[in-house]
């Protein structure tokens, strides 16, 4: 075994819980959906899974055979993670109910997410901008439920890693368990290199764990974030949809076959259909591709092929048929479709 299966496979305890290994699949909306997480299982899942991005408002009502969000399989239950936005500590609360009622492993918080659909709705990394209502926030969670509290955030709207550094102490005054930090600024849209050092700040400031975020796309860069930030996990979001079994890779070193690639995208069009009216499950393999279609040279090629596609089965058919041809296959995903 190498270091960074014998680092990711140590267990982690999270507030009252634990956690079996220290690789965890990030949140990401309509990439990190149900169909997507079944597929993961079946290769070897990582150790915590978090789900899309789900309203607050919505929650406490939302009735999982409909939402396209808030949507799980019973099997995963007790290794999820509900990540919720919202600007109102009350109704993210009543929102955190439902989840611990539901029974999830716990609630992210998302003082993140910098889209501006999101942001004009005081919510995600809006929240960074008001210290006292982020601290809010997570002092009503807190208080109304007792499974594990994550809070994901950014460096902040301005590029100081002291202000980091005090929402992280921050938000673990208010009742956080452990914290995922993305260490770029709100606005940015990864159009710069994550500063990793600002990683080591937050974690030296605070007693909860720490989980690294960002750009995290090989083997050496998933050992290089642990050794050199000193964070208790990582957590992965584009290389993990580009590459569904990279957690049964650096975990356990479980080498991938031949067909991978055809396997998986079968694989995935097939669970989407089970999971999705066809609308949905179309548009959500489409954005599966974008990253899938990263892995090789000419990729960008077979994205454009489905672009017009209106069913599934006819997009899934010209995947395999680009797959059969065995494209040439690139070291490291292409950047430049891992937007």
């Amino acid at each position: 075994m190498d270091e960074l299966s014998k680092r990711l496979q140590r267990p982690l305890k999270i507030g009252q819980k634990q956690i079996p290994g220290r690789l965890v699949l990030a949140p990401m909306t309509q990439l990190g959906h149900v169909a997507y997480r079944e597929l993961v299982s079946g290769l070897g899942g990582p150790g915590l899974y978090f789900s899309e991005m789900c309203n607050a408002k919505k929650v406490p009502c939302e009735n999982r055979y409909v939402s396209p969000y808030f949507k799980w399989r019973d099997e995963e239950r007790e290794q999820l993670v509900i990540q919720i936005f919202g600007a109102d500590p009350h109704t993210m609360a009543a929102a955190a109910r439902r989840i611990e009622d539901e029974g999830f492993f716990g609630i992210d918080l998302n003082f993140g997410c910098s889209v501006s659909t999101i942001c004009r709705q005081n919510s995600g990394a809006a929240i960074l901008k008001n210290p006292d209502l982020g601290r809010a926030i997570v002092e009503s969670v807190r208080k109304e439920v007792t499974i594990p509290l994550f809070v994901k955030y950014r460096t902040g709207w301005q590029d100081d890693p002291a202000y980091a550094v005090e929402m992280a102490r921050r938000f673990e005054d208010a009742g956080a368990d452990a914290l995922t930090f993305h260490p770029r600024v709100a606005p940015d849209r990864r159009t710069r290199l994550p500063k990793w050092s600002y990683i080591n700040k937050v974690k030296a400031a605070v007693r909860i764990p720490v989980f690294g975020n960002g750009n995290v796309f090989a083997a050496q860069d998933c050992l290089k974030m642990l050794t050199q930030t000193g964070c208790d996990a990582v957590s992965i979001g584009r290389i993990a949809i580009a590459r569904p079994w990279v957690f049964a890779k650096w975990c356990r070193r479980v080498e991938p076959g031949d067909d991978i690639y055809l396997e998986t995208a079968a694989q995935m069009a097939d669970l989407l259909s089970q999971h999705y009216e066809p609308k949905k499950a179309l548009r959500r393999y489409k954005k599966f591709i974008l990253y899938f279609a990263a892995n090789f040279q000419f990729g960008l090629t077979l994205v454009s092929s489905i672009s017009n596609v209106r069913g599934l089965r006819e997009a899934a058919d010209i995947v395999s048929e680009f797959l059969m041809r065995r494209p040439q296959v690139n070291r490291q995903p292409n950047l430049n479709l891992l937007i």
